[in-house]
C-alpha cells in the first residue's frame, strides 16, 4: 500500500508540474483558446452562418443576378446558384467539377452536366423533378470535351496537402526543437548565418518532401489513369516551387517561438485556412468574390492552380505565369522575414 502511494505521488507530482508548465506558457495557452474561435469565425465569414449549400448550378446570363421565378427549380434550397457569363467558361467548370450543372433559359432551355460527376447526379434529378412540374422544357446536351473524373480533380490537392503539411510542420517543429534543445544555440558559435542555415532546411526538406511526392504521384497515375496533358517538368518546377514557398513558411513562423505547443498552434493557424480555402476538396465557385480573393494569399491556391491547369488544360509555364510570380515572390518575402527576426537562443 505505501509502494502504490509513493508511485502515485511521484505520477501525481509530474502531472501537476506539467499542468502549471502548460498554464504558465501564456502564449501557448492564449492560442489553444484563439485557434479554434478564429477558425470558427473564419469558416462563418467564408461560407455562411448557415449550413453549407450541397450544390452549386451556374445559370448562363449577362445579369449580375438570377430571377428565382425563371424557373421552379431555382426555388430549390441547398443549392448555390452562380451566373455564368461566358458559355466556354461554363463547360471548363462542369468538366473541372467546379459547378455540377450548367443552365440556360431562353428560346431553347437546356443544361449540361459532367457524366463523372456524383453530386450532378443527383441535381440531375432533382432539375428534372421540377422541371416536369413546370411542363418538361429543359433539353439536356453534350459538353464539348472530354470530363474528368472527381479523382481526377482531387488528386492536386491530396498532394498539395501532404506536400504543405510536411513542409510546415516537418521544419517549423524540427527548428523549435532545436532552439529548445539547445542546439541552435551551439551552432551560433559556428560561422553559420541564419540565411545559410535556413536554406540547408529548405534543401533537405524539399528533397525529402518531393522525392515522396514524385512516388505517389507515379503511382497514383499509373494505377488510376490521371490524365496529364501537359509537360511533366512543368509540373515538377511548380512542385519545386511550392515545397520552397511553404518550408520558408514554416521556418518563418518557427524563426523566434521557443515553445513546441505554440509552434503547433501558429502552424495549425496557417494549415487549416489554407487547406479549406485554397480548393483541396471542393472548388470556391459559389464563394463570395471577397473569399476568392483571401485565397490568393496562400501559396498552397497557387500551386492547385497551376498544377490543375497544367495536367488538365495543358497549360505551359508561361500560361501560369500569374501563379509562378506568386510563389516565387512569398518565398523572398519569407524566405527575408525568417532571415531577419531569427533567434538562435530560447531566450
Amino acid at each position: 500500500e505505501g509502494l502504490r502511494t509513493i508511485v502515485f505521488r511521484r505520477i501525481f507530482a509530474i502531472f501537476k508540474a506539467r499542468n502549471l508548465e502548460f498554464l504558465r506558457d501564456r502564449a501557448t495557452l492564449a492560442w489553444n483558446i484563439v485557434l479554434p474561435l478564429a477558425l470558427m469565425a473564419g469558416l462563418s465569414l467564408a461560407f455562411g452562418a448557415g449550413d453549407r449549400n450541397e450544390y452549386t448550378i451556374g445559370i448562363l446570363t449577362e445579369a449580375d443576378a438570377i430571377d428565382a421565378s425563371t424557373h421552379p427549380f431555382l426555388e430549390t434550397r441547398y443549392v448555390d446558384f452562380v451566373p455564368i457569363a461566358d458559355i466556354d467558361q461554363g463547360f471548363l467548370k462542369i468538366a473541372r467539377h467546379q459547378l455540377d450543372l450548367l443552365l440556360r433559359f431562353d428560346d431553347v432551355p437546356s443544361y449540361w452536366v459532367n457524366p463523372e460527376s456524383a453530386k450532378g447526379y443527383f441535381a440531375e434529378r432533382a432539375l428534372l423533378q421540377a422541371d416536369a412540374a413546370a411542363g418538361g422544357r429543359l433539353v439536356k446536351e453534350e459538353i464539348d470535351g472530354d470530363a474528368l473524373r472527381y479523382v481526377d480533380w482531387v488528386l492536386p490537392g491530396i498532394l498539395g496537402m501532404n506536400m504543405m503539411f510536411s513542409c510546415l510542420f516537418g521544419v517549423g517543429y524540427v527548428v523549435v526543437r532545436y532552439r529548445k534543445n539547445g542546439f541552435l544555440k551551439r551552432l551560433r558559435a559556428t560561422p553559420l548565418r541564419p540565411l545559410e542555415f535556413i536554406i540547408a532546411q529548405i534543401a533537405s526538406r524539399m528533397t525529402l518532401v518531393l522525392t515522396i511526392t514524385v512516388v505517389v504521384y507515379a503511382g497514383t497515375h499509373i494505377m488510376l489513369d490521371t490524365p496529364m496533358e501537359g509537360r511533366y517538368v512543368d509540373l515538377f518546377v511548380v512542385a519545386v516551387l511550392g515545397t520552397i514557398t511553404l518550408v520558408a513558411l514554416g521556418l518563418m513562423i518557427a524563426a523566434r517561438v521557443t515553445s513546441e505547443e505554440l509552434a503547433g498552434g501558429l502552424l495549425n493557424m496557417i494549415n487549416w485556412p489554407m487547406m479549406l480555402l485554397s480548393g483541396v476538396w471542393f472548388s470556391l465557385e459559389a464563394a463570395g468574390p471577397l473569399v476568392q480573393q483571401a485565397a490568393k494569399i496562400f501559396p498552397l491556391t497557387h500551386v492547385l492552380n497551376a498544377t490543375r491547369a497544367i495536367m488538365f488544360d495543358g497549360a505551359s509555364l508561361a500560361d501560369v505565369g500569374s501563379n509562378i510570380a506568386a510563389l516565387v515572390l512569398m518565398s523572398a518575402i519569407f524566405l527575408t522575414l525568417g532571415a531577419r527576426v531569427f533567434r538562435w537562443n530560447q531566450y
